[in-house]
């Protein structure tokens, strides 16, 4: 056995906790790591730029949500197709995969760049945008859309690099780009003077070097998978599957960009009807949208961990081990939302402090806001783990219900009704986020629990 081959068999053949530890933990760091830059950067744009820059940080949340399901869409899609294929030691499709992941990356990104930057002033407006928040939500995004390209090229390269067995690699390119970003936007805002316009800038440029590191990885030509030197040719088959099973991330994504759309319309309108006003209660959801992202993100690591050893003990049939691993992802992923959640119930105040000093409006209604949104948040880590393991498998049909049951089918009806009913409507927009996490997590329970059962008989017809 080679020592390329080897590097691909460890997913069916080291012990699954030893696996998901190896792979989880790095890709766990790099996502805290991204999501505490994240709120790095909101505390730096609200104390460099000011409140109205972080109200319209909060209106651009629904846009970056679309970019980013292209995105996922093809650098999830790809990943969970490479690890199958290396499961079933199928190396020259993996090889032709990584090509077609990069080309559908690089079409994506122009082409979703070019149409949103046409079209951005009245997609803020749409969102909810007013005449105070209009203007910092435009300069930011113009930043981050005119280097679409690089950020789809980027997320894309690193889904690549776990599941091709180099989770630390994945790990570093994350970290550079967070250390990067450190260094940059708080040169750019409070030297340079750039505002927000700076702390985007500051989050293209550290993707864009990393990137050209992603590229070095993937271009060794003693790797059996890398990036050949001729340009790659566009395989029909790899592109259709590719996108099938990044369907359920792309439907997320986008649900998750028209549940904000409507979150942020909903706190405009019904924001003006309260003494508390449409600007704050937009800007209160992005604080709460941070630092919620923060722990969801830490979860989405475990997932990215957990896939790469599914895909492959699913391609291989080796389902004693596929349970093995989805067991333990459940167990740390409610581990991980209930710390979460303990935390900022117990510290929402000073929690949101450090986006917004200088109001005390803004202030109250986002720690009140975050109390209840993550009331029933111990549930959420079992949902997420489930999308992702349907996802993983192969079995869309099941990964897109869970996807859209809890954004879609749940919150979004919620979203509607529930202003009518309570007294504050603003209490109405936040308490539609718990109910419908709860109600996510039965049915992702039931539909776990039937096909564990259904893995377990297959198990038992093998020996």
């Amino acid at each position: 056995m080679s020592p390329n081959t080897a590097q691909y068999n460890a997913l069916g053949e080291q012990p699954v906790g030893k696996l998901l530890l190896q792979y989880a933990i790095p890709a766990i760091i790099a996502m805290a790591a991204s999501s505490v830059y994240n709120i790095i950067d909101g505390i730096f744009v609200g104390q460099g730029v000011g409140p109205d820059a972080i109200m319209g940080l909060a209106l651009c949340a629904p846009l970056m949500s679309l970019t980013a399901a292209f995105g996922a869409m093809i650098g999830v899609g790809g990943s969970t197709l490479m690890s199958v294929r290396l499961g079933q030691k199928d190396y020259r499709t993996a090889q032709d995969i990584l090509g077609n992941v990069l080309a559908m990356n690089i079409i994506m990104g122009v082409g979703l760049g070019i149409i949103l930057l046409i079209f951005l002033y009245p997609i803020l407006r749409f969102f909810g945008a007013s005449d105070y928040t209009i203007g910092p939500a435009h300069e930011f995004m113009t930043v981050i859309l005119l280097a679409n390209p690089v950020t789809h090229l980027y997320f894309g390269l690193n889904n690549m690099l776990r599941s091709t067995n180099r989770p630390r690699h994945a790990m570093y390119a994350t970290f550079g780009t967070v250390g990067l970003n450190c260094v940059l936007a708080p040169l750019f805002i409070f030297v340079f003077g750039w505002g927000i316009r700076g702390a985007a800038a500051a989050t293209m440029l550290s993707q864009a070097l990393m990137l050209c590191w992603q590229l070095k990885l993937f271009s060794n030509q003693d790797d059996l998978v890398h990036l050949r030197r001729e340009i790659p040719r566009i395989r029909r088959s790899i592109v259709g599957r590719a996108l099938m099973i990044g369907l359920p991330q792309f439907l997320i994504n986008l649900c998750a960009c028209l549940v904000a759309i409507i979150i942020t319309r909903s706190l405009t309108f019904f924001g003006a009807q309260t003494s508390v006003g449409g600007d704050v209660a937009v800007g209160s959801y992005g604080i709460q949208n941070r630092l919620v992202l923060f722990i969801v993100m830490i979860v989405l690591g475990l997932n990215q961990g957990m896939q790469p050893i599914a895909g492959y003990n699913f391609g291989a049939q080796k389902f004693d081990r596929l349970l093995d691993v989805l067991r333990k992802a459940l167990i740390f992923a409610t581990i991980i939302t209930t710390t979460g959640w303990l935390v900022c119930e117990i510290f929402a105040t000073p929690l949101v402090t450090l986006f917004a000093k200088d109001s005390p409006e803004l202030i109250a209604e986002a720690a009140r806001g975050l109390r209840i949104n993550m009331l029933t948040f111990p549930l959420v880590g079992i949902q997420i783990i489930a999308t992702a393991f349907f996802q993983s498998i192969g079995y869309v049909g099941k990964s897109i219900f869970l996807s859209l049951s809890r954004q879609l089918l749940l919150l979004l009806p919620l979203l509607l009704l529930l202003p009518h009913v309570f007294s504050n409507p603003l209490d109405g927009v936040w308490w539609s986020l718990p109910i419908s996490d709860a109600t996510a997590f039965f049915i992702a329970v039931g539909m776990l629990t039937w096909q564990v059962r259904s893995l377990k008989k297959k198990i038992t017809n093998d020996k």
